[in-house]
């Protein structure tokens, strides 16, 4: 009777702490959905009824343009996450060099918050991998854009990437607040962010690092959260094996 109260409870417990991961992802995703809607409405209407110089125009014009782009993202990022769900075809898993990817990404990055593109320092050495390109692309662009995101008021990230033996390893480090040891396992978890949904700044979804994670573990690799060395923030770690040419050469 004893084991099978405290199973019960285990089980009950879980169950809550599902649901309120899904009532904060409900509560996110209907925040990220609102707040552009409400924009371009007012925006809209504004051009509709009053007479504009035609700076307040442009302006408009661009304001609108970046909510279509925050809905963009989060539309995009929904489909992510239901794609990792289904595994690759072999056909389009090809040998990627690393260092292509992260520069691309952090171009992405740097571009989408408008920040100097010197604001992610870059590392870098070759390191090739088999996969598929889409699936590199989503890790390293999930992690980069969560470093510039969570940063400081002035971001500074850093990205390392180098071969250790017969792995790849991609260091990614920002200057933010960092995470404490006892949350940095679920911050993995499906729908899970830190703080109370409708008390945050920053916009999300709370499925970033799910998708690292998915995708890492699918590619035979390891990721790891740790202290910014020198200073506050946090590094996250990949490792993701060589191809096999490398890693022979290696």
């Amino acid at each position: 009777v004893l084991v099978g109260v405290v199973i019960y409870m285990a089980l009950t417990i879980t169950a809550i702490n599902l649901i309120q991961r899904q009532r904060n992802f409900i509560d996110s995703v209907t925040h990220e959905l609102k707040s552009p809607i409400a924009s371009l409405k007012l925006y809209l209407q504004t051009l509709g009824r009053l007479d504009v110089t035609e700076q307040q125009r442009a302006d408009f014009y661009r304001f609108m343009l970046d909510d279509i782009e925050r809905l963009d993202r989060l539309i995009n990022h929904l489909l992510e996450a239901a794609s990792v769900d289904h595994e690759p075809v072999d056909m389009e898993v090809q040998e990627i060099d690393l260092a292509d990817v992260l520069k691309s990404c952090a171009q992405t990055v740097c571009s989408r918050y408008r920040v100097p593109e010197d604001t992610i320092v870059t590392q870098i050495r070759s390191a090739v991998i088999r996969a598929r390109p889409v699936d590199v692309d989503m890790i390293f662009r999930n992690l980069l854009d969560n470093a510039v995101k969570y940063a400081g008021t002035e971001p500074a990230v850093t990205v390392d990437c180098r071969r250790v033996g017969q792995q790849a390893v991609v260091r990614i480090s920002d200057n933010g607040r960092g995470i404490s040891p006892k949350l940095r396992r679920k911050i993995f978890g499906r729908f899970v962010r830190l703080g109370r949904e409708l008390e945050r700044e920053k916009p999300g979804t709370g499925l970033g690092l799910y998708i690292v994670r998915t995708l890492v573990k699918r590619l035979r690799g390891r990721i790891s959260v740790h202290d910014r060395p020198g200073g506050s923030g946090t590094t996250f770690e990949v490792q993701l094996p060589l191809s096999v040419k490398q890693a022979a050469a290696a």
